[in-house]
């Protein structure tokens, strides 16, 4: 027996950290993933801001060169093991620039999918799955 409840606020949840992801996107600010498919799910899910592949460049240049835009800056890389030292990487190189990036959303979007999913390119599949156990149909998922 499925218990839809869970299902629900695992939903809730998630769709709290999507509309703060939302904001920081509309501010400008600068959202780091890894990949290209990471973009897609992103934007699939509504989230249309100005994102930046980490795994293109060296990454102690991408920090600096991402550090000169003087914006906020949100790192999105995947919950597993190579996401989470590409994360840690980046603090390290953005602390070293008296940088402190948005940390939280990664880390409560690992807590929420742990079992579930582990990379951000999942993201959209598994909220659509989600809505799909709950009802919680939006006009995106009819497409």
């Amino acid at each position: 027996m499925v218990d839809v409840e869970v299902y629900r606020k695992r939903l809730e949840r998630l769709e709290e950290l999507l509309s703060e992801l939302s904001e920081y996107a509309e501010k400008g600010s600068i959202i780091i993933v890894e990949g290209k498919r990471d973009v897609l799910s992103l934007k699939k899910l509504g989230i249309d801001g100005h994102f930046e592949l980490a795994t293109r460049h060296p990454l102690l240049n991408f920090s600096e060169k991402i550090a000169r835009q003087s914006r906020d800056i949100v790192v999105l890389t995947d919950w597993d093991r190579r996401g989470d030292l590409l994360a840690s990487k980046l603090t390290e190189y953005f602390g070293n620039l008296a940088i402190n990036p948005e940390l939280q959303i990664r880390h409560k979007l690992k807590l929420i999918t742990q079992k579930e999913i582990k990379d951000v390119e999942s993201l959209y599949t598994y909220v659509s799955k989600l809505r799909a156990l709950t009802g919680a149909y939006t006009d995106s998922d009819l497409y």
